[in-house]
This record gives structure tokens, C-alpha cells and sequence, in this order.
């Protein structure tokens, strides 16, 4: 049998009108974007927003209502078993089956996606070697550190050579240098051809890493864009940083000066989110005087990724 593919050579995922509903909750509100093959790309939202039912809809592990959904040019819908083929998949929790060995959770896994025998040896010592987890091949699972299990979790989901990962939270709890580590190896991957589409709360490591990045917020597609481009588009807005001495004063009175959009609080620092920071500078000053204050400290700096991506959020939310 023939599968006619029905994507652009370019597009290695695509969603056209992704669509899914639990009862009358609306999860996926008729989403369309399209993963670039061999590109890392980010799929961002708050917790609810429907990141996590997109993926699954991907997988194969829940059924889409209305839409469809295209993995290398297959329909998830029609060939299930195709696409299970195409894609690895990485959890945010390394669930591994922990009596077995890194080797021998690497050719079970290679086994039941119908590897060879010989290339699944080969693959295995491959993968252990790229992770460097070689002499702990012999290493039961439950034995291993939180940073070498998240490692051996990664290569057992490559060891049927998928042409795509699917990552969720991959660094979620580790180390700094357990971090590196394994970003190190992502990015290798990548270099060799693998696209990785990746779910993460940590906005700074996604706008580090990935080359597009998706913004999803009840259900829908609220930005799709580069990094340095939605930063841009987003962060004209400057954020000013100020204390004063000897008080701190109300959030609520610096919230209702002109030209200020919101405002956070850490510790003794106030972060004013504002539009011109020429008109905002005489009000804040003006401000201080009638209070009896001194402006301690004062600095202005461009939005940072997660205050871009909290302002995205936020101004579909008001919308």
C-alpha cells in the first residue's frame, strides 16, 4: 500500500486545524503550525494552555477530535504505526524500567520497535558511548544519578533512530552541570540531523535553544516567531528597576502613574513594565518628592525572555 504524503518537503510536523475537546472543555482550539525539519523548536504555554494535549494528539496517545495531524508526510490519524516509527518521545519523568541495566533497557526497547538484533547491539553501545554511559552499562536503572537516567531516557528514545524527539521538561530538576551535559548531547543530535520539538517551562533555556518558538494560551496559537523576533515585537515595553529608602511605597500608587503598564515586586526592587521611559522618568521623580522618599537605585534595561513571555500571555488574556 501507498501512503501519499501530503506536506511541503520543508514541514517535518504539521498541525492544520488541530482540534480537541473533553466533553465541554475545549483543550486545542483549531491550532495550525508547522516544525521545520532539522530545527529545534519550542511549544511554550502556561500550565492548562494545551501544550501537553497538543503532543499527546501527535503521539498517537489521544485521539484528535476535528483537524488533522501530519508527521514526515503521514497522517497520525491513518498510520499510526508509521509514525510511531518516526518519532521518539522523552518524557518529563525518566520511567525506565528499573531492575534492568542501561543496556538491557536500550535492546528491550530496540526490540520492541522491531530493531534488528545486530544493529540494536550496535545502536545500544552507539548510544551509551554518545552519553557517555558506557561503563555504567552494566548499571542498573534505579542505581544511576537523577542526570544519568534523564541521559540513558534520551538514548533509549533514539534507539530506533527517529527523524524527530519529542522532549518534555529534559532538564526539569537537574544540576547545572547535569544541564549542560545534556543539552550538549541534544544539540549534537540536532547537528546530525534530528528535529527536536520541545515542551519546557524554563522560558530562558527555550529562548537560548530553539530556533522558532510557539506560544500556545487556552487552546490557541497566540505567537510563532524566532526568539530575537518575538522579542522585539514584544518587548518595546522597557522594564525600569527602582527602590527607594527610607519606605517602600504602595504597588498599587506606582501601578496608576502615567505610562506605566504593570508593575512587579522582589524583594526591595520594583520592576515597572513602561512604554517612555522619557514621560515615566518626571512622574516617578515627581512621585517620590510628594511621598518624602529617596530614589534609591534606578535602572532601565530591555524585557527580559520570561517578562516577553509573560507579556504575550497576559495581553491575550486581557484581550
Amino acid at each position: 500500500m501507498v501512503i501519499r504524503r501530503l506536506m511541503s518537503d520543508e514541514c517535518i510536523l504539521e498541525a492544520r486545524g488541530l482540534f480537541k475537546k473533553y466533553g465541554d472543555l475545549v483543550a486545542v482550539n483549531g491550532i495550525n503550525f508547522c516544525v521545520k525539519r532539522g530545527e529545534i523548536f519550542g511549544f511554550l504555554g502556561p500550565n492548562g494552555a494545551g501544550k501537553t494535549t497538543t503532543v499527546r494528539m501527535f503521539c498517537g496517545l489521544t485521539r484528535i477530535t476535528a483537524g488533522e495531524a501530519y508527521i514526515d508526510g503521514y497522517s497520525v490519524k491513518k498510520d499510526g504505526k508509521k509514525i510511531k516509527r518516526i518519532i521518539g518521545v522523552v518524557p518529563d519523568i525518566s520511567n525506565l524500567y528499573s531492575e534492568l541495566t542501561c543496556l538491557e533497557n536500550l535492546l528491550f526497547s530496540g526490540e520492541m520497535y522491531g530493531v534488528p538484533k545486530r544493529k540494536r547491539l550496535e545502536k545500544a553501545e552507539e548510544l551509551l558511548r554518545f552519553f557517555g554511559l558506557w561503563n555504567r552499562r552494566n548499571t542498573k536503572f534505579k542505581n544511576l544519578s537523577k542526570g544519568l537516567k534523564r541521559r540513558l531516557t534520551l538514548a533509549v528514545a533514539l534507539i530506533h533512530d527517529p527523524k524527530i524527539l519529542f522532549l518534555d521538561e529534559p532538564t526539569l530538576g537537574l544540576d547545572v552541570l547535569s544541564k549542560r551535559a545534556i543539552w550538549d548531547r541534544i544539540l549534537k543530535l540536532n547537528e546530525m540531523g534530528t528535529t527536536i520539538f520541545l515542551t519546557t517551562h524554563n522560558i530562558y533555556e527555550a529562548f537560548e535553544i530553539c530556533e522558532r518558538i510557539a506560544i500556545i494560551n487556552h487552546g490557541e496559537i497566540v505567537a510563532i516567531e524566532r526568539p530575537e523576533s518575538l522579542k522585539k515585537m514584544f518587548s518595546a515595553r522597557e522594564v525600569l528597576e527602582v527602590s527607594f529608602t527610607p519606605d517602600n511605597p504602595p504597588i498599587e500608587e506606582l501601578r496608576s502613574l502615567h505610562g506605566v503598564v504593570d508593575v512587579e515586586k522582589e524583594k526591595s526592587i520594583f520592576k515597572l513594565v513602561i512604554e517612555k521611559p522619557i514621560d515615566i522618568l518626571e512622574d516617578l521623580a515627581k512621585y517620590a518628592r510628594d511621598k518624602g522618599l529617596n530614589i534609591a537605585t534606578l535602572r532601565l534595561r530591555e524585557a527580559d525572555a520570561e517578562e516577553v513571555f509573560l507579556n504575550i500571555i497576559g495581553e491575550m488574556r486581557d484581550d
